[in-house]
């Protein structure tokens, strides 16, 4: 294993002992927490505070000319003397000769670390090609109990995406489709039991609406080809022919004329009764209804795997029972939580959480008067239903932060009902909106309409150049995979809660921090590889000694910070924090390629250069396979 090398350098040093000493530190897998255990050991001996309280205050530095690991020294919390003078004092004492680091300089009250270079390009090089696909996983953070694996997995449950059948696929949908992939994505590379559930809004009278237009309208070969725009459109037909109907209702009732028997067989009543039937759970409504749903879901299911993104369980507002949610709004009723106002049942907040949060809880409708329960009945009885079917560690919401009041009146429900502890496992992780987004073709967004003038663009592009674009073996393919990648980079590149602009230019350029760009790195470093045609034995050997250039020990440097940026990523549950370091990457290796030749090179420093490119090439993958892209081996 590659990490012993860099164990044995340090005397009286074990692994075993130092993952007992330090729980969350496993440097298998993060040669960083050996650093980190090592420098606590060391500290522990000059300042006599203890391990335990050095270990969590070692951090990493913004940038590589700011060293690799900082300490404040205030945060050791050492009485009598000022920090910036503890600081001097510790710097002297620090050894001349420590094996994985270079003396600390200090500024101010802080202390800055450099890792001694060799050590580090000669152990972590080989543990990323080791590792491969797993380096930057831990699979130990998604352990009951990091101790006893047999006590299995922590589950997860991430709800995202969730559109509604025969309605557009909006920006709200695309973004927490981007988002929540990744997000079941980081927790499964964390060791997590993760399920995704894709919950649709597939009921309600519309679908009674959407039957009749069906059997008005609608069209068999179409519905089989493009079930999701042909009931779109269908839906979209109806409605107007509703709103004419009512148009000629109003006319005729000002003219005082009798509208009854038009009321009673408008397209709105014929919608309400079929709804009905439906929730009477009438054979042949049921199996129409179901038939738009599973056509719906097996296109939709086309879609998602262009973005890489699958579903454990295609749920829906459907799968609520009236039963369940009549039984919740009886027990919000016996238990005061809900009480009537003007014949409907609301929730006042004031009345159970004080001062200004109970207000800003306002105080929701959760039946009507007409006795139809609302979203939020429905939405209490799904979370509870959930729990008792996957008893989750964990569940996430991503949602709009349109909905975040919707949300906290979920939980506070929840937590009123008697299960805390069913709320504080809920997280609800909110985004900001997407603005300016329409297709070519319109204002309607379908998610494949989205894609398609995306790739298209990015045809485009390619073309521009047609020496290289002559070269592109399947171009549609790639632009596609270059299109997708755009828009993505486009949504993570900023933190969740900002609006950003839907800008189709910007986008697909490949100047710049966009998808593209990082998909052109990743070719780049993929085809300095096919031209050395070296073999794996070949890298496997390589001398690794000879990569003494600040170049290359700056990328290493940033191989070693992968798994930090990941363990972050788990914190701050940003999308861009991954990003920010991929770009980190992609940077340090465009400006090294004019340093670092490979191809011409004398061949055992073309072996080590191209073992470093190799594990960058492994580390650029694994983080954009992680934020849900697809990366590209060849752009030409």
């Amino acid at each position: 294993m590659a990490i012993d090398q860099l164990v044995k350098k340090v005397d009286g040093l074990s692994l075993a002992a130092v993952t007992d000493k330090y729980p969350t530190c496993h440097p298998e897998i993060n040669p960083l927490d050996l650093y980190r255990a090592h420098l606590a050991n060391v500290l522990t001996e000059i300042t006599g505070v203890d391990h335990a309280i050095i270990y969590p205050n070692i951090s990493w530095t913004a940038s590589l000319d700011k060293g690799d690991l900082v300490i404040a020294v205030p945060a050791l919390r050492v009485k009598g003397k000022k920090p910036d003078e503890l600081a001097k004092e510790w710097a002297e004492k620090f050894p001349e000769n420590d094996p994985l680091f270079d003396k600390p300089l200090v500024s101010t009250y802080f202390l800055t670390f450099y890792v001694n270079k060799a050590p580090l390009v000669e152990s972590v090089i080989p543990m990323v090609r080791q590792q491969g696909p797993e380096f930057g996983r831990n699979k130990f953070s998604g352990l009951r109990d990091p101790k006893d694996p047999s006590q299995g997995k922590k589950r997860i449950i991430v709800e995202f995406s969730s559109p509604n059948i025969a309605k557009p696929f909006h920006a709200g949908h695309l973004r927490s489709t981007i988002i929540g992939g990744f997000l079941a994505n980081l927790y499964e590379g964390a060791g997590w039991d993760v399920t995704r559930i894709n919950y649709l809004g597939d009921w309600g009278k519309q679908y009674g609406l959407l039957a009749l237009a069906f059997e008005k309208y609608g069209d068999e070969e179409a519905l089989k080809a493009d079930p999701i725009n042909h009931l779109f459109q269908l839906y979209v037909r109806i409605n107007a022919d509703m709103t004419a109907e009512k148009e000629v209702i109003e006319k005729q009732k000002l003219a005082g004329e009798d509208v009854t028997e038009l009321e009673a067989n408008s397209l709105d009543e014929q919608a309400r009764r079929y709804f009905k039937k439906m929730t009477e759970q009438d054979a042949a409504a049921v199996a129409q209804w179901k038939r738009f749903r599973d056509l719906s879901i097996t296109r939709y299911k086309a879609t998602y795997a262009r973005l890489n993104i699958h579903f454990d369980d295609y749920s829906g507002e459907s799968q609520v029972s009236e039963d369940a949610m009549n039984q919740i709004g009886k027990e919000m009723a016996d238990k005061k939580i809900a009480t009537e106002d003007k014949g409907a049942m609301i929730v006042n907040f004031a009345d159970f959480v004080p001062g200004k949060e109970g207000k800003r809880l306002e105080r929701p409708i959760v039946r009507k008067r007409d006795g139809t329960a609302l979203y939020l009945t429905r939405d209490i009885s799904e979370l509870l239903n959930r729990h008792e079917k996957y008893k989750f560690d964990k569940m996430i919401y991503v949602v709009a932060s349109q909905q975040d009041l919707h949300l906290k009146q979920l939980f506070k429900i929840i937590e009123l009902l008697g299960h805390k502890d069913i709320a504080d496992k809920c997280q609800h992780v909110n985004f900001g909106m997407v603005l300016g987004m329409s297709t070519r073709k319109g204002t309607v967004k379908f998610l494949d309409d989205i894609l398609r003038d995306v790739a298209d663009k990015m045809h485009e592009t390619m073309k521009k150049n047609d020496d290289k674009y002559a070269q592109v073996e399947e171009p549609e393919k790639v632009a596609d995979t270059l299109g997708i990648s755009s828009v993505m980079v486009q949504d993570m590149s900023g933190k969740r809660i900002n609006n950003y602009n839907f800008n189709m230019e910007a986008m697909t350029s490949f100047e710049g921090d966009t998808g593209p760009y990082l998909q052109y790195a990743h070719a780049r470093v993929s085809s300095i590889r096919r031209k050395t045609d070296l073999s794996e034995e070949d890298l496997a050997s390589a001398d690794l000694s000879l990569l003494t250039e600040p170049h290359a020990v700056n990328i290493v440097r940033l191989l070693a910070q992968y798994p930090d940026t990941v363990q972050n990523t788990l914190k701050t549950l940003e999308p861009t924090t991954v990003l920010a370091y991929l770009f980190k990457m992609t940077h340090a290796l465009s400006s090294s390629y004019d340093q670092l030749k490979v191809v011409g090179s004398e061949r055992e420093l073309m072996i080590a250069r191209m073992a470093l490119y190799d594990a960058a090439k492994t580390v650029l993958g694994n983080g954009m396979r992680l934020l849900g892209l697809s990366p590209v081996d060849r752009l030409v």
